[in-house]
């Protein structure tokens, strides 16, 4: 029992004193490790994440990161190609792929961010100072094809004209990282991605800048403008089309529907004229006198009048 005692004993001092000593070290599943031996490496990265053994005292773990990191550059002030001084923010999203590589030429992350400083920004003046300023402001032409439409081309001076791009702003920061990307692996550096973050003008510039941006902005307005106009006549003469449509059939129902009662009372009034000629004689008559005579109406007529007959008999004795 003493035995077994004495021996748990031994076995817990022989575990603290390697774990003192730094016989484990833990890799954590965002980390890779990097063993150096009197500051020189020892095989190669690891990348597995659990407990790793290493010999104590002599040799020394270095723990980089494997998610992807930031950079994040200062505003540079760059002259494009029309001779227009702009400053230009960039950020990058990059990562470590190479960890000994990364140990042995930059160190840590504060040397790579440094390196990544020249590279990234000797790139971005690269490819700017190739390009007009309108090319690093915009993507695409769209904004233009409408406008162009909405005025006399003839009549606009040259000074008005807009100008085309054939690169954009989403193209040369695939040429930026492009470019980057050739240098930045002899540092075991991974560039995922480049973008111009932001950009701002310098005073002259920016006035230039802003006339053109409201001159292209008036003649997209003006063909909207336009094509609303266009499409509003469409529609009005489509409506006045199909309203004069609906009044001439609704013109010739009502006439066909007027004839038919026309006929429909024609044939009437010529049945009651057979049945009895006397009496249908007699209606129309009365009919006229209600047309015709009224209290303040003066009638001078002959004693054979048709129109006095029925006047003539209307007080004799009844038969």
């Amino acid at each position: 029992m003493k035995n077994m005692l004495y021996i748990i004993v031994a076995v817990v001092i022989c575990v603290s004193l390697l774990g003192v000593g730094g016989v484990f070290y833990i890799v954590d599943e965002t980390q890779q490790v990097v063993v150096t031996q009197f500051g020189q490496p020892i095989g190669m990265p690891i990348t597995e994440a659990g407990l790793h053994f290493k010999m104590p005292l002599i040799q020394q773990t270095n723990y980089f990161d494997k998610r992807i990191l930031e950079w994040d550059g200062e505003p540079n002030q760059i002259p494009t190609k029309d001779k227009k001084y702009i400053w230009v923010d960039t950020t990058a999203r990059w990562k470590i792929v190479d960890a000994l590589k990364f140990l042995q030429s930059v160190g840590n992350e504060t040397g790579a961010q440094a390196r990544l400083d020249d590279i990234i920004d000797s790139a971005t003046r690269d490819i700017v100072t190739n390009h007009n300023l309108v090319e690093v402001v915009r993507d695409t032409n769209d904004i233009m094809e409408g406008a162009a439409e909405a005025v006399d081309t003839d009549s606009m001076s040259q000074s008005e004209e807009l100008e085309k791009i054939n690169y954009g702003r989403e193209e040369m920061t695939r040429n930026i990282l492009n470019e980057a990307s050739k240098i930045v692996p002899q540092y075991g550096i991974g560039l995922i991605d480049v973008r111009i973050k932001r950009i701002n003008y310098l005073s002259d510039v920016q006035i230039k800048v802003f006339e053109r941006m409201i001159s292209e902005r008036r003649r997209a307005a003006e063909q909207y403008r336009s094509e609303g106009q266009g499409k509003k006549a469409e529609i009005e003469g489509e409506m006045a089309k199909d309203l004069n449509q609906i009044q001439s059939d609704a013109y010739r129902v009502a006439e066909e529907i007027k004839g038919k009662a026309d006929a429909a009372a024609t044939d009437i009034y010529a049945k009651a004229y057979n049945e009895d000629p006397d009496f249908y004689a007699f209606l129309k008559t009365l009919e006229t006198y209600r047309e015709t005579i009224n209290s303040e109406t003066t009638v001078i007529l002959t004693t054979d009048s048709e129109y006095l007959k029925y006047l003539k008999n209307s007080g004799a004795p009844a038969k």
